[in-house]
């Protein structure tokens, strides 16, 4: 039974409202008719109100420098390497010399991709392949040389590599409703990130877990939003180090992602990449409350959620994706898709997608579509399908979060501070932080 459920009694529409309003600081109602929120949402319960939402604003300030140095490189980009920006291969399906004929912006590896085939590699060889493939994305040829980024699922550790600290799952974090050890946690996880070379993880998840039903329950740190919100910020700053300071996304830290935008812990029947079919307030009150904080700690990408809203998949939803993502809450790094969710867009398949950067995902994750989603992007930005602006907009919010993480100047992997550093991997710091995770995950459960 939901944390939800447990509280409603026999006058539960009342309740239910105190409860969604009594989670977080309402947010100010911006409208100049000053409607009632519900009378406004009754209306129109399938249509996102942005001037409902709070206003927000990301904890990293824009560098005037990086700007400007973004207008150069926009100039100096081809069409054909602005539109490889856009798109994320896996490791198993790409090569380093695809890298240099596509000028793809970003690579990944799934649970089942290690370095060379060899799902066991050793922290070397993850750092071996880390340097192949930046040095091909920098290689003389095609345009202006743009370094590319690996992202990996680093979600409770660094749990893809033989020998990383793993710490308990999102639900066992949350038992221990500490924001402090989250951010210890975090930390310690970009270490051994950055040990092997890798740029960015896709953590954390933000999920608020509404029907135990889902089977990923374990992913959510709680139910109730007003933690998931003191930890979403706790562990971008871990992972990412404090906005403003010296730390920020140096060599002991690596880029975090906030996921999945939106309400992936709220549909229906707790069904994996369902439907919430909830109203504009609980989708604000309880689901965003995590996006708050990790948006203030200067989280620089988010990833989009294979669910959907009131029938509509978030890869599609430009009200949510761009007007209340970037136009509210003040999000300002880029939007990455989840594996291949682009393709379930009414009209698209995995390999042909306008819809879902036009709605705003930035980069399509398409880990064995990539070839065909960068020539059908490509052959849309040359009818003018997908416009000039926004494929600008794009590739700036992509360059911008590149130049913010140093990856112009860090130079290839292996030269960078941590890299190669097998003792970092399961450390006895570490793991000391693990364990003491681990004891304070423990719950006593009481038989009534």
């Amino acid at each position: 039974m939901s944390f939800q459920k447990k509280l409603f009694t026999s006058s539960a529409a009342v309740l239910s409202l105190a409860f969604i309003n009594g989670c977080s600081e309402k947010p100010q109602n911006t409208l100049e008719n000053h409607m009632d929120e519900a009378a406004i949402i009754t209306a129109e319960p399938d249509t996102i109100h942005p001037a409902l939402w709070p206003e927000g604003k990301s904890g990293v300030v824009r560098d005037a420098a990086i700007e400007a140095r973004i207008v150069v490189l926009l100039s100096e980009m081809t069409i054909e390497q602005k539109v490889g920006q856009l798109v994320q291969a896996d490791i198993g399906s790409v090569t380093p010399d695809d890298i240099k004929k596509y000028r793809l912006g970003s690579i990944l590896n799934g649970g089942s991709s290690g370095p060379y085939g060899d799902d066991r590699a050793a922290p070397s060889e993850w750092v071996r392949l880390a340097d192949e493939f930046w040095e091909a994305s920098m290689s003389e040829g095609v345009g202006t040389p743009i370094p590319i980024m690996w992202g990996i699922d680093a979600v409770h550790g660094h749990s893809n590599v033989v020998g990383a600290t793993i710490f308990p799952h999102n639900i066992g974090l949350g038992a221990a409703n500490d924001p402090a050890l989250i951010e210890r946690i975090g930390a310690a996880t970009a270490k051994e990130v950055a040990a092997t070379g890798i740029d960015w993880t896709f953590a954390p998840t933000l999920a608020v877990v509404r029907d135990d039903r889902w089977g990923r329950t374990y992913e959510s740190y709680s139910e109730d939003p007003k933690i998931v919100k003191a930890y979403a910020g706790a562990m971008v700053r871990g992972i990412q180090g404090k906005p403003g300071s010296k730390e920020f996304l140096d060599g002991n830290h690596v880029i975090a992602t906030a996921k999945h935008f939106l309400a992936d812990g709220g549909t229906k029947g707790g069904k994996d990449q369902g439907d919430a079919i909830i109203s504009e307030l609980e989708l604000r009150d309880i689901h965003a409350q995590g996006y708050l904080s990790a948006i203030d700690a200067g989280a620089q990408t988010a990833m989009a959620s294979f669910s959907s809203w009131r029938g509509q998949k978030m890869h599609g939803n430009r009200a949510l994706l761009n007007d209340v993502l970037f136009g509210r809450l003040g999000f300002d790094g880029l939007v990455v898709g989840d594996w291949n969710g682009h393709g379930k867009l009414d009209g698209c398949v995995n390999d042909d997608c306008p819809a879902a950067f036009k709605a705003g995902v930035d980069i399509y994750m398409a880990p064995d579509s990539w070839k065909g989603i960068y020539e059908t992007a490509l052959a849309a930005v040359k009818s003018g399908d997908i416009s000039g602006a926004r494929l600008d907009e794009g590739v700036a919010r992509i360059l911008r979060v590149k130049l913010q993480a140093g990856l112009f100047e860090k130079g290839k992997p292996s030269t960078r501070p941590l890299a190669g550093h097998a003792e970092i991997m399961g450390s006895d710091a570490h793991r000391a932080i693990a364990r003491e995770a681990v004891r304070e995950s423990l719950v006593l459960l009481k038989n009534n």
